[in-house]
């Protein structure tokens, strides 16, 4: 299930979270970001109960943003125990991504 991130919910969510967390942000006019929104998509779907996957609008979420030091979009970060282990920018291919995340279920750092 895909997670719609805010400034309210993302402490909860995804830094107090038990299984690691990838956080797209994104921009609804960003074109790279709708390129990799349907991977986004997917990965949700298919690491369901073991990474939660979910998505902040920088838009809506400025402080977010500022915060994680998001200068371009889209940026994915990866967080496991409540802090960043990963950042990854621009359209990535799946493959990529599917390669971080396994990483990080088997133990080793990303």
């Amino acid at each position: 299930m895909l997670i719609k991130f805010n400034e309210e919910n993302f402490t909860a969510e995804a830094l107090e979270a038990d299984v690691p967390v990838l956080v797209d942000f994104y921009a609804d006019w960003c074109g790279p970001c709708k390129m990799i929104s349907p991977i986004i998509d997917e990965l949700a779907q298919e690491y369901e109960g073991r990474v939660k996957i979910g998505k902040v609008d920088t838009d809506a979420n400025r402080k977010l943003a500022a915060t994680y030091k998001i200068m371009s979009i889209p940026t994915l970060l990866i967080f496991k125990n409540g802090e960043v282990v990963d950042t990854i920018m621009g359209a990535v291919p799946k493959t990529k991504l599917e390669t971080k995340l396994n990483a990080l279920m088997d133990g080793a750092n990303a």
